[in-house]
């Protein structure tokens, strides 16, 4: 089969970059793995999908992208936040913006993003199924596509869309990464990112399931002395350490993961000083006089957390709370406004969001995203070695990289 564009993988990259491409009157064929697109795209944002951070500067949302974040100036540039947002209600998909200007759909349903991407692909392009194992290559230039089933698909032009290889089971398993290498580009090895931790304290076993809100957190690089990332909001306690928004975002600023060379410390009470916790404390010391210290942090406390903070503070659970002295008092304090969580490694590359590593973006045109190394060969998505905190900021690279790519191959001769 000949088309003229050849757009591998149907997530939030592809089907833009097909859409777009499509647009300008091009035959264009996407071909994707999976028997139903946008596979990863449905289980983000818990199933909310929060597509894009309602920012107004490419410089804001470039501060959101640690790794090679200037690469993506012309992107960001010529599709901003504000477009995917028209895009999206202008196609009867109406969204809102939550804390953090994090954009979600109003229903609150990744579904209907991916379904609405899913009509504009399909409306501008050709949807076949398969799994590409290789590219054609002839002088330098690419030609086309065969699948593992040995199909093969031919064009001048070709986007390699197929994201990163986290969740595995969504068909992103680092199949980019492959052809990229057969094409003669550079790919860092990837790593996870966005990803939950694992952590030495054993008492986050014990915790497992208690989710905290209006928690504070700090990240220390112990090797660099110095806080690297603090936020405040929403985490999980897991069997293996800590998940939740703010610890995925935490991840993205650990290089180099060492055991031990990051510590998390939880201010479990944001909203007090240690002057006001302690007066806290000493009221409902006040209302407990004659019961066991044990039994006297119900209402300070969520009740999972109760036997924990108790056996930290060293202060005996049956002690009277009319012999609680006020040196242990001031530990106690110190220990809800600074808990300690040493982390000991990333959990695998299949449980990240996404990944961070790729193709090597100075083996790729930022005003094109058209390879360097073989002329009609383009990249779009997390497939390049570009990765961002949460916020949304992840899907509006994958889709103002998909767009670019999209309408660059359709440009260029």
């Amino acid at each position: 089969m000949n088309a003229d564009i050849i757009v591998v993988g149907a997530g939030a990259a592809g089907m833009t970059a097909a859409g777009f491409a499509g647009e300008t009157g091009k035959k264009v064929l996407l071909i994707e793995r999976n028997e139903k697109p946008g596979r990863k795209l449905m289980i983000t944002g818990k199933g909310r999908c929060n597509l894009t951070s309602d920012r107004d500067t490419v410089d804001e949302l470039i501060a959101a992208v640690p790794e090679n974040g200037r690469f993506l100036y012309s992107a960001f540039s010529k599709y901003m936040p504000h477009d995917v947002m028209e895009f999206f209600e202008s196609r009867g998909v109406p969204l809102k913006t939550e804390r953090g200007q994090r954009v979600f759909p109003v229903s609150d349903k990744a579904s209907d993003i991916v379904d609405c991407l899913s009509a504009f692909a399909k409306e501008k392009s050709e949807t076949v199924s398969g799994r590409v194992r290789e590219l054609i290559i002839e002088g330098g230039c690419v030609k086309g596509v065969v699948t593992y089933t040995g199909e093969k698909y031919f064009a001048p032009k070709v986007i390699i869309a197929t994201g990163g290889c986290s969740y595995p089971g969504t068909g992103s398993t680092g199949d980019g990464y492959i052809l990229a290498k057969q094409a003669g580009h550079t790919v860092k090895d990837p790593v996870p990112s966005l990803v939950p931790l694992e952590i030495h304290e054993g008492f986050c076993t014990d915790l497992m399931g208690l989710s905290l809100r209006n928690t504070a957190i700090k990240v220390t690089d112990t090797e660099k002395q110095k806080v690297i990332y603090e936020d405040f909001g929403e985490m999980l306690f897991t069997h293996f350490g800590v998940s939740g928004p703010m610890i995925l975002s935490a991840s993205a600023h650990m290089r180099d993961m060492k055991s031990g060379r990051y510590i998390i410390t939880l201010d479990l009470k944001p909203a007090l000083t240690a002057e006001q916790l302690d007066a806290r404390i000493l009221r409902d010391f006040s209302d407990n006089l004659n019961r066991n210290f044990i039994n006297s942090l119900n209402s300070l406390l969520p009740k999972k957390l109760v036997p924990v903070i108790v056996k930290l503070s060293g202060i005996p659970m049956s002690l009277k709370v009319n012999q609680v002295t006020r040196e242990q008092r001031q530990k106690l304090v110190s220990l809800l406004k600074g808990l300690n969580l040493t982390v000991t490694a990333f959990r695998p590359v299949e449980e990240a969001i996404i990944t961070r590593g790729g193709v090597n973006v100075r083996e790729i045109s930022p005003s094109t995203m058209e390879s360097l190394k073989v002329k009609g060969l383009y990249f779009a998505g997390e497939v390049c070695d570009v990765d961002a905190y949460t916020g949304g900021y992840n899907l509006q690279i994958a889709f103002s990289t998909g767009r670019l790519a999209g309408i660059s191959s359709a440009k260029e001769k």
